[in-house]
């Protein structure tokens, strides 16, 4: 303000040079009325920087804390190559994927144990130790007796492989590096240096020799890292979390906290006692007191690494508004809460505008009571008072004093702010269900339709390779089934039998879904109408119009359309514990060129969270070539003694009959086979190109005679021949 006025005073006294001047006066005016604002860059490390320079320092961790680490060797990416596909009308499809083995330092002071790893930021390893992608991960804590990694001495020898003792490291071996771009992700490690919170104490005799740091006890840390080049600073560091006093006692250096905790059970100094030549000396009444002048008002802010947010740097402000001075940034790598953080900056905020307070105070004999560094109380002022230091003169001994605050503890409320940590989810094994589903109409309807249900417990499944396990026992790769999960269970209850020809509203069955996470929706009669919520229960495939969840992973299926695509056989076959699959999940396609004879193979999965492979034979194995049963058979006895059979025809594919005509059989030639007697031994046997059979009269009557002779139903059972297989039967019963 005051550089805007005199700046516009001087221009109209003294015009371009008198308004300069009066510029320079107003500055100098606003700088010691408000002082400048200055605000202090960011010097905290960010987390997410990887290093690998040839000399760089490897810190020091206590506690717990999250630090990036120096890469120190590490092999070529490895390139995997897998082929799949290249059956009929379909392409060849060569994937790659790349891995690497690499080691990382992480502290040059040995560790207890690894927690968690973020690699760019997303969970690498969980905290129960699962690694989110392939490989393996070993961790040595870098104690004296540690050994060289076998990795490591195999690609190097061992003549050129220390074991790095003292230094904590970290082997991975054959990471998966798809998830990351096929490059070395840029790691951060959550260090466990001690088993729990460590003191202020212990860190500086761990960093320096020969000092007593016994004082610093009551100083706890969740975690400290320390640069090796920044030892000396740890003092500092320390003291901006609660100011440190030093004085040397016994030839040693101690440390001790500045402040005070105690308030009662002080000891007290001795009444003064005059002497001296000098005012400085207190010659008149054995002590004097000064009190320096107030500091510029100060607001502080803490940079440190939040633990709520996963270590990642966070900053705290002290509380109040922003006053006239300087905006002081406190760099602690340490790991505290939101609340600890704050409190910390408002206790320096508070030292910064408080006065010192001294005393010089004489007494009159040397008592150890009185060491420097001793919290007291004095008969001529009121506070706790800490001796600094004390000099033995001819007439007593001059204590220097100065007043000690009450050290408050870190507690508070404060908010750390929203953190989007990424979750971490344990792999859990694969649950797979394969299947042949009928033909849906596109195509020539000569590629066998067949599918892999896969899904997990959790969302924690990042997938599964896909195999088929052919009947020599070998495997043949089929590629993978990618993360979506499809919605699949198993059976609670035995479905009751129904009509596939009638609309079921009165059967119900209980479903358990793989995970709580999966839902099942309702569908409308149009909606029915156009196929959704077709699921496979068993071998049959059925429509559900209802899914009511009974109870977390549970659900009830009613208003059913039975026996859907060629499966209406199946509606009297059910029991406890068989497959559930909703079709319109995502299913995994499976190139059927990559093995022969569906029925002799089973599907295999492997993923992360597979002790033992996921296994699935094909259920309903030849449904999508096998041609549909005819219906509506009738056996028409004639007056002359013949019979007369016919039959309904029925397409494959051609499930929703829109204009009401005649459909193709969509087989190469219609041709039928119709067989009299035990399915296992038929006695007569015909084919036909057309959808009906006449029975002469003698052959009717010699047909039910031999039903009657032997003992055996006088039944017709009729299938039609397509080009890959026979149909099931429609059993047609011939009177008498």
């Amino acid at each position: 303000m005051a550089t805007l006025i005199l700046s516009a005073v001087g221009t109209a006294i003294g015009g371009p040079l008198g308004g300069a001047l009066g510029a320079l006066i107003g500055q100098q005016v606003d700088s010691a009325a408000i002082g400048k604002r200055k605000v202090e860059g960011p010097r905290l490390k960010e987390l997410s920087v990887q290093t690998s320079s040839y000399g760089s320092p490897i810190p020091l961790h206590f506690g717990t804390i999250r630090a990036a680490g120096s890469v120190i060797w590490a092999t070529e990416l490895v390139e995997h190559q897998e082929r799949s596909g290249g059956g009929k009308g379909r392409p060849s499809v060569t994937s790659y994927a790349y891995t690497a083995s690499f080691a990382v330092a992480v502290s040059s002071r040995p560790i207890t144990a690894i927690g968690r790893v973020w690699a760019d930021g997303n969970l690498l390893r969980g905290a129960a130790g699962d690694l989110k992608v392939g490989g393996t991960m070993r961790v040595h804590t870098g104690h004296g007796d540690q050994q060289p990694d076998p990795l490591l001495v195999q690609a190097e020898g061992a003549e050129f492989n220390p074991a790095y003792r003292n230094t904590a490291y970290i082997v991975f071996e054959d990471l998966e590096l798809a998830d990351y771009g096929n490059r070395l992700p840029s790691l951060t490690f959550e260090v466990i240096a001690d088993s729990s919170s460590i003191t202020a104490a212990a860190v500086c005799q761990a960093l320096m020799d020969d000092v007593d740091a016994d004082g610093l006890a009551p100083v706890m840390l969740s975690g400290l890292t320390v640069d090796q080049g920044a030892m000396g600073n740890i003092l500092t560091v320390l003291g901006e979390i609660s100011p440190i006093t030093c004085w040397v006692e016994n030839e040693r250096v101690s440390l001790g906290l500045a402040e005070t905790t105690a308030t009662s059970d002080l000891p007290v100094l001795p009444l003064p006692c005059a002497g001296g030549e000098s005012a400085e000396d207190a010659r008149q009444d054995g002590w004097s007191r000064r009190r320096d002048a107030l500091p510029t008002s100060q607001q502080c802010a803490v940079r440190y690494y939040d633990i709520a947010r996963d270590y990642q740097p966070g900053l705290q402000r002290s509380i109040g508004r922003s006053e006239p001075g300087d905006v002081t940034t406190i760099e602690l790598p340490v790991a505290m809460s939101a609340a600890e953080a704050s409190t910390v900056a408002d206790q320096a905020a508070r030292r910064r505008t408080q006065a010192r307070d001294t005393l010089r105070y004489r007494i009159t004999e040397i008592d150890a009571d009185f060491a420097p560094g001793t919290c007291v109380r004095t008969p001529v002022a009121e506070g706790i008072w800490r001796i600094e230091q004390w000099e033995w003169q001819a007439d007593g001994v001059m204590l220097d004093l100065v007043a000690a605050p009450i050290r408050a503890p870190l507690s508070g409320s404060a908010d750390a702010g929203r953190a989007n940590q990424p979750p971490d989810l344990v792999a859990v094994p694969t649950r797979i269900v394969a299947m042949e589903l009928p033909w849906d109409g596109t195509g020539d309807g000569t590629a066998r339709a067949i599918r892999v249900a896969a899904t997990a417990a959790t969302a924690g499944w990042t997938g599964a390779s896909v195999y088929a396990e052919l009947p020599d026992e070998t495997l043949q790769p089929l590629g993978s089934t990618g993360r979506r999960r499809a919605v699949a269970g198993t059976v609670l209850t035995v479905l009751g039998s129904a009509s596939p020809l009638l609309f079921d509203t009165t059967s119900s069955v209980d479903i358990e879904l793989a995970a709580d996470d999966l839902i099942l929706g309702n569908a409308t009669w149009t909606q029915l109408m156009q196929g959704a919520n077709l699921v496979l229960l068993g071998t049959e495939l059925l429509q559900f119009g209802r899914a009511e969840r009974v109870t977390g992973s549970i659900w009830r299926l009613t208003a059913l359309l039975r026996g859907r695509g060629g499966t209406e056989h199946a509606v009297n076959d059910h029991s406890l514990a068989e497959r559930f699959v909703l079709i319109d999940s995502p299913l995994v396609w499976i190139d059927n060129a990559a093995f022969g004879d569906a029925a002799n193979t089973k599907i295999v999965a492997l993923g992360l969270g597979d002790v033992t492979a996921a296994e699935s034979p094909v259920i309903n194995a030849g449904l999508t070539l096998r041609p549909l049963s005819p219906v509506h058979g009738v056996v028409t006895r004639l007056s002359d003694g013949s019979a007369h059979l016919e039959w309904t025809r029925r397409a494959r594919g051609t499930w929703a009959w829109l204009d009401i005509v005649d459909s193709p059989l969509g087989e190469a030639e219609e041709l039928w086979e119709i067989a009299f007697g035990p399915a296992d031994r038929p006695t007569q046997i015909w084919r036909t190109a057309t959808s009906e059979l006449e029975i002469p009269a003698a052959l009717a009557l010699t047909l039910t005679q031999l039903a009657a002779s032997q003992n055996f139903a006088a039944e017709f059972r009729v299938r039609q021949i397509g080009h890959q297989s026979k149909s099931l039967p429609l059993i047609i019963a011939l009177p008498a």
